[in-house]
């Protein structure tokens, strides 16, 4: 854009801003974050395995001391060795990990969305950068309209100064003058260049001095109060987060039903009578059922409907207070809009009260002073419609941004 000398519009601005502002690299830290906690759950149904080894001195054992006639049982060592290997698989979990991945990818929505929300903010610094730039802009243009008066009047004076029907102070009060608005001219100009790098500075691009800002279309009348704000859509999925926290509660109260194969090797073994080592193993199946979590459950419900309620007023004083800021916005575009046509009925009077007065300058009737103070009294019209419009155009931009269309 800088090298091209293409003009910047208000929503490339944006588009620029939102790319390169910091936050937006949370986004995907949100996403991988998310990705792998949902990985790490789905391996809960995955086969868990486990290994044990011990080895143990009793300080007494096991043993058949009735004699039986022809038959020797031999007494079990007091040193005993074990090796076990477990395996689990969980077959039935109540809907535990299904609802866990469900809440985990509900709370990577609900930080992306308040990621959105932070970022939508950038809109209202973007708004009164831009803003300020027209503004200043429409300031400038004034000022040489105002010079090309003030010159107007210099060259009459000049001829009436060397004819001798003038004096000179009248020919000094109007360079006077015109060096003020070359001093606002500058002052204009710094201005507009600070502007100009912080604008640069959001949007990541060296703008040069120069550039030209696009004056953004709005809609001149608004009819519709329907809110699209980001901050909606946060409170709807905190919504859908609330109830699966409350599914999440149900199924982690439910049994649960696994398979599991134990094998092992040891002295020993599964016949404790058969004093040598051996390979054994043990399968079936396992029920738990946890009856614990039954004393918590409906306080745990109990604070989750509190969040709910909490989440509730938060959406009313939202709605509210952006419906106020709506109704104010409205307001100030039909002030400003009467504002606007009485302004453009005032500058039309005072160009022709100024095209009298550079007439009467020209056939000496009245002072440098006199015409300068015409001059000035359009200059004012002329600000008070800039103020306006500019005035208007935020009123209107912001009505957009606090509505969520912008």
């Amino acid at each position: 854009m800088a090298q091209t000398g293409q003009p910047l519009g208000l929503q490339k601005a944006y588009e620029l801003a939102r790319q390169n502002y910091p936050l937006i690299k949370q986004s995907d830290l949100i996403k991988q974050s998310k990705d792998i906690t949902v990985d790490n759950l789905d391996k809960g149904f995955l086969p868990q395995f486990s290994i044990m080894g011990q080895a143990t001195y009793q300080s007494a054992v096991s043993g058949v001391e009735i004699p039986i006639p022809g038959i020797s049982i031999a007494t079990v060592n007091k040193d005993q060795y074990k090796f076990l290997a477990d395996i689990n698989q969980l077959i039935y979990d109540g809907g535990v990990i299904k609802d866990q991945k469900r809440v985990q990818e509900l709370n990577a929505e609900t930080e992306q969305q308040k990621l959105e929300v932070e970022l939508y903010k950038l809109k209202e610094r973007i708004n009164q950068l831009f803003l300020g730039v027209l503004f200043l802009d429409e300031q400038r243009k004034q000022v040489d309209l105002i010079r090309t008066d003030l010159n107007a009047g210099l060259k009459k004076v000049e001829a009436q100064v060397n004819n001798g029907v003038a004096f000179k102070s009248n020919l000094n009060v109007l360079k006077a003058e015109i060096l003020k608005a070359d001093q606002r001219l500058i002052e204009l100009n710094a201005t507009r260049k600070g502007l100009i790098d912080v604008l640069g500075l959001f949007i990541n691009q060296s703008l040069p001095e120069n550039i030209q800002l696009e004056k953004p279309l709005v809609e001149t009348a608004v009819i519709n109060n329907e809110i699209q704000r980001p901050e909606l859509k946060l409170f709807s999925i905190q919504e859908k987060l609330i109830g699966g926290q409350i599914k999440l509660i149900d199924s982690k109260n439910k049994p649960r039903a696994g398979f599991f194969l134990q094998g092992g090797y040891g002295k020993p073994g599964l016949n404790f009578l058969k004093n040598e080592f051996a390979f054994f193993y043990t399968t079936g199946l396992r029920l738990n059922w946890n009856f614990g979590g039954l004393y918590t459950k409906q306080n745990e419900k109990n604070l989750v409907a509190l969040n709910q309620k909490s989440l509730t007023v938060q959406k009313e004083v939202f709605l509210l207070n952006t419906g106020t800021q709506l109704k104010q916005q409205q307001s100030e575009i039909d002030k400003l809009q009467k504002l606007i046509a009485t302004d453009q009925e005032i500058i039309d009077l005072r160009i022709k009260v100024k095209e009298a007065a550079k007439a009467q300058l020209e056939n000496g009737v009245i002072t440098a002073n006199d015409y300068l103070r015409e001059v000035n009294a359009e200059d004012q019209s002329r600000q008070s419609l800039i103020t306006h419009e500019i005035q208007l155009l935020q009123a209107q931009i912001n009505y957009q941004t606090i509505s969520g269309k912008q």
